[in-house]
Protein backbone atom coordinates (compact mmCIF):
# COMPACT_ATOMS: atom_id res chain seq x y z
CA UNK A 1 0.00 0.00 0.00
CA UNK A 2 1.23 3.63 -1.03
CA UNK A 3 -0.13 6.63 0.45
CA UNK A 4 0.34 10.12 -0.46
CA UNK A 5 -0.39 13.16 1.78
CA UNK A 6 0.47 17.29 0.24
CA UNK A 7 0.53 19.93 2.38
CA UNK A 8 2.28 23.29 2.58
CA UNK A 9 3.71 22.66 -0.73
CA UNK A 10 5.57 19.08 1.09
CA UNK A 11 4.15 15.89 -0.88
CA UNK A 12 4.77 12.99 1.61
CA UNK A 13 4.99 9.60 -0.09
CA UNK A 14 4.34 6.70 2.19
CA UNK A 15 5.15 2.79 1.77
CA UNK A 16 2.08 1.74 4.02
CA UNK A 17 2.54 -1.94 4.45
CA UNK A 18 4.68 -2.33 7.94
CA UNK A 19 3.29 -6.01 8.21
CA UNK A 20 5.16 -6.72 4.74
CA UNK A 21 8.15 -4.99 5.71
CA UNK A 22 7.20 -2.53 2.98
CA UNK A 23 8.26 -4.97 0.16
CA UNK A 24 6.99 -4.11 -3.51
CA UNK A 25 5.34 -6.42 -5.71
CA UNK A 26 3.98 -5.37 -9.25
CA UNK A 27 0.96 -3.83 -7.82
CA UNK A 28 3.03 -1.72 -5.31
CA UNK A 29 5.65 -0.45 -7.94
CA UNK A 30 2.53 0.47 -10.00
CA UNK A 31 0.66 2.38 -7.02
CA UNK A 32 4.08 4.10 -6.28
CA UNK A 33 4.65 5.41 -9.76
CA UNK A 34 0.74 6.53 -9.77
CA UNK A 35 1.53 8.70 -6.51
CA UNK A 36 5.01 10.09 -8.30
CA UNK A 37 3.14 11.45 -11.46
CA UNK A 38 0.57 13.17 -9.19
CA UNK A 39 3.54 14.80 -7.39
CA UNK A 40 5.42 15.39 -10.83
CA UNK A 41 2.03 17.30 -12.12
CA UNK A 42 1.19 19.13 -8.53
CA UNK A 43 5.20 20.19 -8.83
CA UNK A 44 4.78 21.50 -12.33
CA UNK A 45 1.80 23.54 -11.23
CA UNK A 46 4.08 24.94 -8.39
CA UNK A 47 1.58 23.04 -5.59
CA UNK A 48 5.15 20.95 -4.58
CA UNK A 49 8.04 22.64 -4.02
CA UNK A 50 9.87 19.34 -2.10
CA UNK A 51 9.14 15.83 -1.54
CA UNK A 52 9.31 12.89 1.44
CA UNK A 53 9.72 9.24 0.94
CA UNK A 54 9.41 7.36 3.51
CA UNK A 55 8.74 3.51 4.66
CA UNK A 56 6.04 2.77 7.73
CA UNK A 57 7.32 0.93 10.61
CA UNK A 58 10.31 -0.67 11.92
CA UNK A 59 11.65 -1.32 8.31
CA UNK A 60 11.98 1.12 5.30
CA UNK A 61 11.55 -1.12 2.28
CA UNK A 62 12.61 -5.12 2.51
CA UNK A 63 13.02 -5.03 -0.79
CA UNK A 64 10.80 -7.35 -3.47
CA UNK A 65 7.64 -8.95 -2.14
CA UNK A 66 8.75 -12.14 -3.36
CA UNK A 67 6.42 -14.41 -0.93
CA UNK A 68 4.01 -15.62 -3.94
CA UNK A 69 6.43 -15.50 -6.50
CA UNK A 70 6.85 -19.08 -8.41
CA UNK A 71 10.20 -18.77 -9.34
CA UNK A 72 10.03 -21.35 -12.12
CA UNK A 73 7.54 -18.58 -13.49
CA UNK A 74 8.74 -15.38 -12.96
CA UNK A 75 8.93 -12.78 -15.18
CA UNK A 76 11.66 -10.54 -14.05
CA UNK A 77 11.83 -8.76 -17.07
CA UNK A 78 8.24 -7.33 -16.33
CA UNK A 79 9.39 -6.14 -13.40
CA UNK A 80 12.71 -4.61 -13.49
CA UNK A 81 12.78 -3.71 -17.08
CA UNK A 82 8.77 -2.31 -17.78
CA UNK A 83 7.92 -1.24 -14.20
CA UNK A 84 11.06 -0.42 -11.85
CA UNK A 85 13.17 0.61 -14.38
CA UNK A 86 10.68 3.43 -15.32
CA UNK A 87 9.70 4.49 -12.09
CA UNK A 88 12.83 4.81 -11.07
CA UNK A 89 14.08 7.51 -14.12
CA UNK A 90 9.98 8.99 -12.90
CA UNK A 91 11.65 9.58 -9.75
CA UNK A 92 14.53 11.20 -10.67
CA UNK A 93 13.12 13.37 -12.55
CA UNK A 94 10.19 14.88 -10.57
CA UNK A 95 11.27 18.71 -10.86
CA UNK A 96 11.63 19.55 -7.08
CA UNK A 97 14.36 18.53 -4.31
CA UNK A 98 13.52 14.98 -3.10
CA UNK A 99 13.88 13.49 -0.12
CA UNK A 100 14.26 10.20 2.09
CA UNK A 101 14.00 8.91 5.71
CA UNK A 102 15.56 5.68 6.24
CA UNK A 103 14.92 2.95 8.95
CA UNK A 104 16.01 -0.98 9.70
CA UNK A 105 16.50 -2.20 6.69
CA UNK A 106 16.46 -1.48 2.98
CA UNK A 107 17.61 -4.27 0.21
CA UNK A 108 17.57 -4.55 -3.30
CA UNK A 109 14.40 -2.51 -4.90
CA UNK A 110 14.48 -0.27 -1.05
CA UNK A 111 18.25 0.43 -2.34
CA UNK A 112 16.89 1.53 -5.60
CA UNK A 113 14.72 4.00 -4.92
CA UNK A 114 17.11 5.52 -2.45
CA UNK A 115 19.47 5.78 -5.84
CA UNK A 116 16.72 7.81 -7.37
CA UNK A 117 16.06 10.01 -4.60
CA UNK A 118 18.06 13.22 -4.49
CA UNK A 119 19.55 13.35 -0.23
CA UNK A 120 19.15 10.45 1.91
CA UNK A 121 18.97 10.59 5.66
CA UNK A 122 19.23 7.49 7.02
CA UNK A 123 19.34 5.93 11.04
CA UNK A 124 22.65 5.13 12.28
CA UNK A 125 21.10 1.46 13.19
CA UNK A 126 19.85 1.11 9.48
CA UNK A 127 21.46 -1.85 7.49
CA UNK A 128 22.11 -1.96 3.80
CA UNK A 129 23.03 -4.62 1.28
CA UNK A 130 22.80 -7.39 -1.38
CA UNK A 131 20.87 -10.25 0.37
CA UNK A 132 21.04 -12.12 -3.14
CA UNK A 133 23.64 -14.13 -2.56
CA UNK A 134 21.09 -16.88 -0.70
CA UNK A 135 18.69 -16.16 -3.59
CA UNK A 136 20.72 -17.39 -6.74
CA UNK A 137 20.01 -13.86 -8.02
CA UNK A 138 22.31 -10.69 -8.63
CA UNK A 139 21.81 -7.73 -6.97
CA UNK A 140 19.90 -5.25 -9.23
CA UNK A 141 17.71 -1.79 -9.07
CA UNK A 142 20.76 0.60 -9.89
CA UNK A 143 23.08 -1.25 -6.93
CA UNK A 144 25.90 -2.65 -8.82
CA UNK A 145 26.62 1.01 -10.33
CA UNK A 146 25.53 2.56 -7.42
CA UNK A 147 28.20 0.57 -4.97
CA UNK A 148 31.06 0.58 -7.40
CA UNK A 149 30.78 4.26 -7.42
CA UNK A 150 30.72 4.57 -4.03
CA UNK A 151 32.97 2.43 -2.39
CA UNK A 152 34.88 0.98 -5.02
CA UNK A 153 35.28 -2.40 -7.40
CA UNK A 154 36.40 -4.20 -4.10
CA UNK A 155 33.95 -3.59 -1.22
CA UNK A 156 30.89 -3.83 -4.25
CA UNK A 157 31.90 -7.48 -4.68
CA UNK A 158 32.47 -8.31 -1.18
CA UNK A 159 29.04 -6.99 -0.47
CA UNK A 160 27.50 -8.85 -3.42
CA UNK A 161 29.54 -12.10 -2.47
CA UNK A 162 29.02 -12.29 1.10
CA UNK A 163 25.19 -11.17 1.46
CA UNK A 164 27.13 -8.88 4.57
CA UNK A 165 25.19 -5.80 5.42
CA UNK A 166 26.06 -2.15 6.54
CA UNK A 167 25.00 0.50 8.80
CA UNK A 168 23.60 3.42 8.28
CA UNK A 169 26.64 5.04 10.09
CA UNK A 170 29.03 2.81 7.95
CA UNK A 171 27.01 3.75 4.83
CA UNK A 172 27.75 7.31 5.27
CA UNK A 173 30.85 6.95 6.62
CA UNK A 174 31.60 5.62 3.21
CA UNK A 175 29.42 8.39 1.34
CA UNK A 176 26.96 6.41 0.27
CA UNK A 177 24.28 8.75 1.92
CA UNK A 178 23.66 12.49 3.11
CA UNK A 179 23.28 11.96 6.94
CA UNK A 180 22.83 9.65 9.49
CA UNK A 181 21.03 10.57 12.92
CA UNK A 182 20.08 8.29 15.66
CA UNK A 183 16.78 6.61 14.82
CA UNK A 184 14.37 7.96 17.26
CA UNK A 185 15.16 11.36 15.60
CA UNK A 186 15.17 10.40 11.77
CA UNK A 187 11.77 11.56 11.14
CA UNK A 188 11.86 15.01 13.11
CA UNK A 189 14.96 15.62 11.52
CA UNK A 190 14.11 14.84 8.05
CA UNK A 191 10.95 16.20 7.88
CA UNK A 192 12.39 19.75 9.31
CA UNK A 193 15.01 20.19 6.52
CA UNK A 194 12.38 19.40 3.77
CA UNK A 195 10.12 21.92 5.00
CA UNK A 196 12.94 24.58 5.34
CA UNK A 197 13.56 23.59 1.78
CA UNK A 198 9.96 23.99 0.67
CA UNK A 199 10.15 27.36 1.77
CA UNK A 200 13.70 28.20 -0.38
CA UNK A 201 14.32 28.92 -3.79
CA UNK A 202 13.12 25.87 -4.72
CA UNK A 203 13.42 27.02 -8.52
CA UNK A 204 17.32 27.35 -8.08
CA UNK A 205 17.62 24.17 -5.94
CA UNK A 206 15.97 22.36 -9.51
CA UNK A 207 18.67 23.50 -11.46
CA UNK A 208 21.47 22.43 -9.23
CA UNK A 209 19.41 18.98 -9.58
CA UNK A 210 19.63 19.04 -12.80
CA UNK A 211 23.21 19.80 -13.47
CA UNK A 212 24.40 17.72 -10.94
CA UNK A 213 22.38 14.88 -12.90
CA UNK A 214 24.27 15.66 -16.20
CA UNK A 215 27.67 15.46 -14.37
CA UNK A 216 27.18 12.26 -12.99
CA UNK A 217 25.42 11.18 -16.22
CA UNK A 218 27.18 12.60 -18.85
CA UNK A 219 30.54 12.94 -17.19
CA UNK A 220 30.85 16.92 -17.61
CA UNK A 221 34.65 17.73 -17.05
CA UNK A 222 35.10 20.95 -15.30
CA UNK A 223 34.61 24.02 -18.06
CA UNK A 224 31.66 21.91 -19.65
CA UNK A 225 30.40 22.22 -15.93
CA UNK A 226 31.19 26.09 -15.46
CA UNK A 227 29.52 27.09 -18.81
CA UNK A 228 26.43 25.08 -17.68
CA UNK A 229 26.39 26.74 -14.15
CA UNK A 230 26.62 30.08 -16.23
CA UNK A 231 23.57 29.33 -18.46
CA UNK A 232 21.58 28.22 -15.31
CA UNK A 233 22.59 31.65 -13.38
CA UNK A 234 21.56 33.40 -16.40
CA UNK A 235 17.89 31.51 -16.79
CA UNK A 236 17.43 32.33 -12.86
CA UNK A 237 18.42 35.81 -13.42
CA UNK A 238 14.99 36.17 -14.43
CA UNK A 239 13.10 34.39 -11.82
CA UNK A 240 11.17 36.70 -8.76
CA UNK A 241 12.91 34.33 -6.42
CA UNK A 242 16.89 35.88 -7.36
CA UNK A 243 15.09 39.35 -7.33
CA UNK A 244 14.26 38.86 -4.01
CA UNK A 245 17.23 37.09 -3.21
CA UNK A 246 19.00 39.80 -3.54
CA UNK A 247 16.80 42.35 -2.17
CA UNK A 248 16.35 40.42 0.91
CA UNK A 249 20.11 40.28 1.37
CA UNK A 250 20.68 44.23 0.72
CA UNK A 251 17.72 45.32 3.07
CA UNK A 252 19.23 42.73 5.21
CA UNK A 253 15.94 40.77 5.93
CA UNK A 254 15.37 37.20 5.09
CA UNK A 255 14.22 36.37 2.38
CA UNK A 256 9.91 35.04 1.01
CA UNK A 257 10.82 32.47 -1.76
CA UNK A 258 7.85 31.07 -4.24
CA UNK A 259 10.13 28.83 -6.57
CA UNK A 260 8.13 30.54 -9.48
CA UNK A 261 10.16 29.29 -12.21
CA UNK A 262 9.34 32.88 -14.06
CA UNK A 263 8.36 36.24 -13.29
CA UNK A 264 4.72 36.79 -13.90
CA UNK A 265 4.19 39.67 -17.06
CA UNK A 266 3.79 43.21 -16.15
CA UNK A 267 0.47 44.23 -15.84
CA UNK A 268 -1.62 47.53 -16.58
CA UNK A 269 -4.79 47.75 -14.62
CA UNK A 270 -6.55 49.12 -17.69
CA UNK A 271 -5.43 46.38 -20.17
CA UNK A 272 -4.02 43.11 -18.62
CA UNK A 273 -0.69 41.93 -18.94
CA UNK A 274 1.70 44.19 -20.59
CA UNK A 275 3.54 42.37 -23.90
CA UNK A 276 6.46 43.29 -25.83
CA UNK A 277 5.42 44.97 -29.23
CA UNK A 278 4.54 41.87 -31.65
CA UNK A 279 4.28 39.01 -28.81
CA UNK A 280 0.64 37.44 -30.00
CA UNK A 281 -2.05 37.18 -27.58
CA UNK A 282 -2.87 34.57 -25.71
CA UNK A 283 -5.50 32.63 -26.71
Amino acid sequence: MISLTIDDAVAEIVLDAPGRLNSLDHQGLKDLSRAYRTVDAAAQRGEVRAVLLRGEGRVFCAGRDISAVDPDRDDAAEYLERLLGPLLQQMSAVPAPTFAAVQGACLGVGLGLLLATDVVYVAEDAKFGSPFAKLGATLDSGGHWYFTERLGMHRALDLIYTGELISGADAVAQGMFSRAVPAGELLGFTRDLVARTARGATAAFTASKDLVAQIRDQRLGLWESLAQESAEQVRLCSTPDYAEGFRAFQEKRPPAFTGAPTAPEPSDPRTGPVRDAGQPPTP
